[in-house]
């Protein structure tokens, strides 16, 4: 089994473990960032009241929605990405090595080069995996119509102050979505927010060069010293953790115009909340919303991409450890000693 596989289901494999530990925290973060408010409004309730207002409103289910393409679209986007970019790395090494050779640098792959190779890997990722995270943007942000009433079917009165009951379909599941995404857009439809996504490859760029920078002082550190051990899985956490935190703080405001452009659109109604692409997103949301709206729910997606990133380091370096470990061993196993 080549390397660049063995890394490729090992991604795919934690982020599924990180997707389903971390999917709650996704889906009221993309409400949050798909809320059209004017300004900067009143104190909003938090992360965990949010949460609680859907179980309340809308039930359990609605935390998940969306979680099996979600599920799929992590596997294939880690798989995709982790396969291309082991490839692409080895190039990189390759090369350096070469360089090396020849009397330039010290064989290893820079900064410069471990970003380029991570923004190849992603864009391929984009373009393949695009149509499933507009699907599930559509589910995480469907809402079931409330509609208030007192038990018995009673009318309300001023005073009265009940539970919204749910009515309306019964579900919304990813066959309503990809139909009536494809009844809105068409085929293209599919592609929304393809280009604030494409740009944001510099968030994983950005997330995997700090994480193996770090990754890379830590070892050599640990070489330095005698009888030095390995990395740890806890240090592995936190650095994913650490990673994925710098990413995010400066890719937010994409991730923003990506949500707004892939949920579903206000066809009739208020043309401030109608958006024909990225640039009209960008400047209406400058207008009518100024710069805090490009940061809503910045809170709930920084919780959220740290615990998952790392989670996935943690889960993928440990599958891809233990997967080199079982091959080798098998390899041994077969080899049969000479006979004397």
């Amino acid at each position: 089994m080549s390397d660049a596989l063995i890394n490729g289901l090992a991604g795919a494999g934690g982020g599924i473990i990180a997707q389903l530990i971390t999917y709650p925290l996704q889906t009221v973060n993309t409400r949050q960032q798909t809320e059209r408010g004017v300004k900067k409004e009143n104190r909003k309730p938090g992360t965990f009241q949010q949460m609680c207002q859907v179980v309340k409103h809308e039930g359990w289910d609605r935390l998940y929605g969306g979680l099996g393409p979600s599920l799929v679209g992590t596997a294939a986007s880690q798989g995709v990405y982790y396969y291309f970019y082991q490839i692409f790395r080895s190039k990189a090494e390759a090369a350096a090595l070469e360089q090396m050779k020849a009397g330039i640098g010290d064989g290893s792959v820079g900064m410069l080069s471990s970003l380029l190779v991570a923004a190849i890997s992603g864009c391929v990722n984009v373009l393949l995996t695009n149509p499933i995270w507009v699907v599930v943007t559509r589910m995480q942000t469907h809402r079931k119509v409330s509609k208030p009433s007192l038990p018995g079917g009673a009318p309300l009165t001023p005073l009265d102050e009940t539970i919204p009951t749910a009515v309306g379909p019964p579900s919304y599941g990813t066959t309503h979505a990809i139909q009536e995404l494809y009844e809105e857009a068409g085929i293209r439809g599919f592609w929304k927010g393809v280009i604030p996504t494409m740009i944001m490859v510099s968030n994983p760029s950005i997330q995997y060069m700090l994480y193996e920078t770090m990754l890379n002082k830590l070892k050599k550190r640990r070489a330095l010293r005698k009888n030095g051990n390995g990395v740890a899985a806890l240090e592995i956490f936190f650095l994913g953790a650490l990673a994925k935190l710098g990413a995010t703080v400066v890719t937010y405001p994409l991730l923003v115009v990506k949500s707004r452009l892939q949920a579903k659109q206000v066809v009739a109604g208020d043309k401030r909340h109608q958006y024909k692409g990225t640039f009209d997103a960008i400047i209406k949301m400058i207008r009518y919303e100024g710069v805090y709206g490009f940061y809503k729910g910045m809170g709930t997606k920084i919780v959220q991409s740290v615990l998952a990133a790392a989670v996935l380091f943690m889960v993928k370096e440990e599958l891809v450890r233990s997967a080199r470990f079982l091959l080798t061993k098998s390899a041994v196993g077969r080899v049969k000693p000479k006979p004397q």
